[in-house]
Parts: C-alpha cells; structure tokens; sequence
C-alpha cells in the first residue's frame, strides 16, 4: 500500500469517516464498512489535503472546469477546481438522475474532470460522464478519493483514486452470517 493510500485511509479514521457495522450501499450492495466523505468534508484542512494529493493525477488532463455528481462530488470537487484554477460545476439529482440544472452551461468540446467521493460499481460516475456529453462536454478523467470496487470498475475515460480498498460487498441473498439478521442503514455519503 502507498504512503498516500495510508495517508487518505487515516484521515479517514482521523475524522470518524469509516464506520464499522451493516450498510447499504447506493450501490445496492450490502457492507460491514461505509465510507462516509461528509465526514471528512467538514474539515476544510483535511479537503485541501485530498486535494493537494489529487492535484499530480489530474493536472495534464487539460480540463478548463470540474464536475461533480451530485452530492458526495461538491466539496471535494470544488476544492480540486480552486487548487486548479478551474471553474466548478455540479449535477444533482432529480427522482434519483443526475442532471445539468441552475442555468449551468458547457462550451461545446470543453473538456472537464469528474470528481467524485467515494465508489463502488462506478455508476453515478458512469452517469455524470453521459450528462455531460449530453450537454456537449467531454469528460477527459475522472478522480475519486476512495475506489472499494477492487479495481473491477472501469470507465472509458482515464481515472485515478487516491485509495483503492477491497473491503467486501455483498448482494442482500448473499450475506455473511455476521450480517444476517441486522437491519442494514444507508448513512449518506
């Protein structure tokens, strides 16, 4: 494991961010541990220290604006837009799809980083690059603070994590028996 993977996971556990116990994922997959970024995202020194570790990954992309999707992507995504100088948009839900609301307008061709908090199959990622090529975009990287796919996501464009954990998930008839018979809570992000 990288210095920088040990570094994002205690922050993590510096800021009570990685909870223990029986979660639903966003995902729809069940877990014994949730990452939850809104944690970390009050301490605007620990946001800016993710950040400074996302900037090398993301910086020859040549993107002019960052996106986040929704929620988990705003604070980190705009802390990587004021590290870069870039302008900071976001998509946010309506009856759970994202879209491109508050008058926010992309230039034909304009290139743009998708950053986003935590992931596990990649979907609302997947999502927000097809928005944005949908409002003439093009998405040219993805980052994410925390990848717990065990690298099995992929998108068609580059992307970069800052931590890549396994931590194991599981389908609701598939439980392991420590999680069986325990109401499982989604948290939020």
């Amino acid at each position: 494991m990288s210095s920088e993977n040990d570094e994002v996971i205690q922050i993590f556990r510096d800021s009570g961010a990685l909870l223990e116990g029986h979660f639903l994922l966003r995902s729809g997959l069940h877990s014994a541990h949730f990452f939850q970024c809104a944690q970390v995202c009050q301490y605007m020194d620990k946001v800016t220290r993710l950040a400074e570790i996302m900037l090398p990954m993301l910086k020859d992309y040549g993107a002019t604006t960052v996106v986040g999707p929704a929620m988990g992507g705003l604070v980190i995504g705009q802390e990587v837009a004021r590290q870069l100088g870039l302008r900071f948009l976001f998509l946010e839900k309506v009856d759970d799809k994202l879209e491109l609301r508050r008058n926010f307008k992309f230039e034909p061709g304009e290139k743009v980083l998708i950053i986003e908090d935590v992931i596990t199959r990649g979907g609302r990622v997947v999502e927000a690059i097809a928005k944005c090529r949908e409002h003439g975009a093009d998405p040219v990287a993805v980052g994410v603070i925390v990848d717990r796919s065990n690298g099995a996501t992929s998108f068609d464009i580059p992307h970069h994590s800052l931590a890549e954990l396994s931590f194991p998930t599981y389908e609701v008839d598939n439980l392991p028996p420590e999680l069986q018979g325990t109401k499982a809570v989604k948290p939020g992000s």
